[in-house]
């Protein structure tokens, strides 16, 4: 939902700068976050404020093992290591779990195999893209909170048994999960 005519021009503009300048660069999109707003956080009509808060959780999140300890913790410069298999494939899809309103907040009781499961539904990507219908290279999931290893390692052989992540088949060797788990904030 562009609302500007400049919108789309500006993302396809500033690809090329992205591909030669950046390392990472983590996908956000303007419609996905709307859509996000309105279904999980229950605003009828989001404004850049909202889109701002939720894209400031987000980045919290990533950044959050530059703040927080950690049982199994990632630090940020791993993510172009572990994650960008050739230097100019550098894009990270983000997505975020639960995403929840304050109203339900205290009230929402997620296991880490629902919040896992959840990080793949096309509903929590903050760009708008089903992956169902695609395959991806690798993948990080980091937790936030009251989180053990146990049911993070559970929660990832559930989704590998049956097969609810597809990966590319030509990036052999590479391990395609990478976990972390901080012991700041909240989970998700």
């Amino acid at each position: 939902v562009s609302t500007a005519v400049v919108e789309p021009y500006n993302s396809v503009l500033s690809t090329h700068s992205l591909l030669e300048h950046t390392d990472v660069v983590v996908l956000l999109d303007n419609e996905a976050i709307y859509d996000i707003c309105r279904r999980s956080l229950d605003i009828e009509r989001p404004t850049y404020k909202n889109l701002n808060r939720l894209i400031s959780q987000i980045i919290s999140s990533l950044t959050s093992s530059l703040r927080f300890d950690g049982a199994i913790n990632v630090d940020i410069t791993e993510f172009q290591t572990n994650l960008v298999p050739y230097p100019r494939i550098h894009f990270m899809l983000s997505s975020y779990a639960p995403v929840i309103s304050v109203a339900k907040a205290y009230h929402e009781n997620l296991s880490v195999a629902q919040i896992t499961s959840g990080v793949f539904e096309p509903g929590s990507m903050m760009a708008k893209c089903d992956p169902r219908h695609g395959k991806y290279m690798a993948c990080c999931l980091m937790y936030r909170g009251d989180v053990v290893p146990k049911d993070v390692n559970a929660a990832v052989r559930n989704i590998k048994t049956r097969r609810a992540v597809q990966f590319v088949d030509w990036l052999v060797g590479v391990s395609k999960f990478y976990i972390s788990a901080t012991d700041g904030g909240t989970r998700g």
